[in-house]
């Protein structure tokens, strides 16, 4: 494993963070993975040297907080010996205040947060989208009490529009707040369209850049062009790849079997070696998953392959986005 300063703090990370969005109560959610499934998994990471673990409040309604929370005290001996990270912004319950970032909800979001991991601090305390409704100096000044509080060490942001978070950074450095030190993301081959502001922007501002999704919820793992079993069940119906998608997923099992390699480990490598990008999150449901984003990590693609990988991207619309 290598590790990483997280943007311009002091924080090093592991350059794979193990997501832990399926890991959780399977009762509420057919894909998740509980306690007993998903302990030989986050065993086989931290063997490996991962030392970043990331969820958030509303995965699993709390539950994978829960899981992640005991997963990490059972397989580290002390609290300093990993990053943990979690996020805050969708809504935790039916009240108008049970959603969102203003300076309430962020209050009583992270003690609740702190509760379920059962933990004292938060490593990396992102803001899991923008909020329209909240003025950002509110949101801001609310992080930076946390910190000043130690109940967090450092802030981190989540999708949104780069104008968006040029603002957040002017608004802090403007109150003399805490920054954001990094970016979640989406950006695989299959999606790129951060490379036009958002990476960018990052790389400039020593913003580190956390891509999540980064095999494309397993269009860019599996042997076929299909959908994983979460996000089938996500839609309740699966989806198979574009035309677009199809020859960019060619090109990649192409190189792939060229390589005698997983195409999950060529895709991961491909999403590792863009300079904006500290760590990816990888979602694993399998050992096998661990296996092969940590050989990413020390894989080097050449020139030629990366032209392979890329030249065929067809520009979208942006996802998920505020």
């Amino acid at each position: 494993m290598r590790y990483v300063r997280l943007g311009s703090s002091g924080l090093k990370v592991s350059r794979v963070a193990l997501g832990m969005m399926s890991y959780g109560d399977p009762s509420a959610l057919s894909w998740s993975l509980d306690l007993d499934r998903a302990e030989p998994i986050a065993r086989r990471a931290v063997e490996a040297g991962v030392t970043f673990f990331d969820t958030a409040d509303m995965y699993g309604d709390g539950a994978s907080e829960e899981v992640t929370g005991r997963l990490l005290r059972a397989l580290f001996a002390r609290r300093d010996d990993y990053v943990l990270a979690t996020k805050v912004y969708y809504p935790m319950g039916p009240g108008p205040n049970d959603g969102g970032l203003s300076r309430k909800r962020i209050m009583s979001a992270v003690d609740a947060s702190l509760t379920r991991l059962g933990t004292d601090h938060i490593d990396l305390y992102q803001v899991h989208r923008w909020d329209a409704e909240t003025p950002i100096e509110e949101t801001m000044e609310a992080l930076d009490d946390l910190v000043r509080a130690g109940k967090v060490r450092y802030a981190g942001a989540s999708l949104m529009y780069a104008w968006q978070f040029a603002k957040a950074q002017h608004a802090a450095e403007r109150g003399g707040f805490t920054r954001f030190v990094s970016m979640q993301t989406r950006y695989n081959l299959l999606y790129r369209e951060e490379e036009r502001e958002m990476l960018p922007l990052c790389a400039d501002q020593g913003v580190s850049v956390l891509p999540y999704s980064p095999l494309a919820r397993g269009l860019l793992a599996a042997a076929g062009p299909r959908d994983t079993d979460r996000a089938a069940a996500e839609r309740g119906r699966s989806r198979s790849t574009d035309g677009d998608d199809a020859v960019v997923v060619s090109a990649l099992r192409a190189i792939a079997a060229e390589r005698g390699l997983p195409p999950a480990r060529v895709a991961l490598a491909w999403t590792l070696a863009h300079p904006a990008v500290s760590a990816s999150v990888v979602g694993a449901t399998r050992t096998g998953h661990v296996d092969d984003a940590v050989a990413a990590v020390d894989l080097v693609l050449t020139p030629e392959e990366k032209t392979r990988l890329e030249e065929h991207y067809r520009p979208r619309a942006p996802y998920g986005h505020t």
